[in-house]
């Protein structure tokens, strides 16, 4: 950079150039160079490949819930560094750039509002926030998103993202399993329905509890869901598996899951399905 520009740039009243950084998006599905704006117009889908990128809880909330009809729900408190966890970093460290990165309090967050006129809560993992890890604040919040439900009379509709359990809260951790387990149980107590979207990626312990105990099962396109890395089981069959193993595709044409949906058509299944399963359908 040049001196003018650098002085250019410190002066705030001079308007910044637009650059290809902040104007292009090299699409990581067909690698093919997309403008960011024709990308958001298609709700960060790839116009090309039809890739879909990974999103956050604000985006999901604009998507797919009516227009202003949504809130987002205050997350729970809880204890931030319990076992006072440093590797290369402190714990506490990596949660402060993490939310300097999202501006979010942690991986997991929950809004109420409508879905084509039906009440709904849904809950968003954001993989932007250390790889959407679940700990002590992700179960907090997935328990209080499903108490939510219960007193909206509302399904409970959960965007799964993640690379497991948060290895800095250890047995906390694995804790939330049992625990995001129990909140199910009583949102069926309830007589409500649980709605699971599966996005790229979600695995680990995440997909050995709430991602895979929903009423009905919905995955993005080409999406990775494992529970664990396709070479650790290739390793112990000692079998090559197939290309398409651990994606949204192959979990549904082996009836691990109900549909695999398009992002553009999502808000309008999820309407439906609300619809059919929802508290005014059940009180009839």
């Amino acid at each position: 950079m040049s001196w003018i520009d650098r002085v250019r740039n410190a002066i705030p009243f001079v308007a910044k150039r637009e650059t290809a950084d902040n104007l292009w998006h090299k699409c990581k599905g067909c690698g093919q160079m997309v403008f960011v704006k024709e990308l958001a117009d298609n709700l960060h889908v790839c116009p090309k490949c039809q890739h879909h990128e990974r999103i956050g809880a604000k985006l999901r909330f604009a998507y797919h819930f009516d227009d202003d009809s949504w809130t987002v729900l205050t997350a729970p408190r809880v204890a931030e560094d319990p076992l006072k966890f440093r590797d290369s970093k402190r714990y506490t460290d990596r949660l402060k750039a993490a939310r300097a990165e999202t501006g979010e309090q942690d991986a997991f967050v929950n809004a109420v509002g409508t879905i084509d006129g039906h009440r709904a809560v849904i809950g968003v993992q954001d993989f932007a926030f250390m790889g959407g890890s679940m700990g002590q604040a992700v179960g907090e919040a997935f328990v209080a998103g499903c108490e939510a439900a219960i007193r909206e009379g509302a399904p409970y509709i959960v965007f799964t993202a993640s690379g497991g359990a948060r290895m800095q809260e250890g047995i906390l951790s694995l804790m939330q399993m049992p625990r995001s387990t129990v909140a199910i149980e009583m949102l069926h107590d309830a007589g409500l329905p649980y709605i699971v979207v599966l996005t790229d990626p979600t695995s680990g312990g995440v997909m050995a509890a709430y991602a895979m105990l929903g009423d009905v099962q919905i995955a993005e396109p080409n999406a990775t869901l494992a529970f664990t890395g396709r070479r650790v089981i290739e390793s112990t069959i000692r079998e090559k598996l197939p290309e398409d193993f651990q994606t949204s595709e192959y979990y549904r044409d082996h009836g691990l899951i109900d549909m695999v949906i398009h992002r553009a058509a999502l808000k309008d299944t999820l309407g439906r399905l609300v619809g059919y399963l929802g508290a005014e359908k059940l009180a009839a």
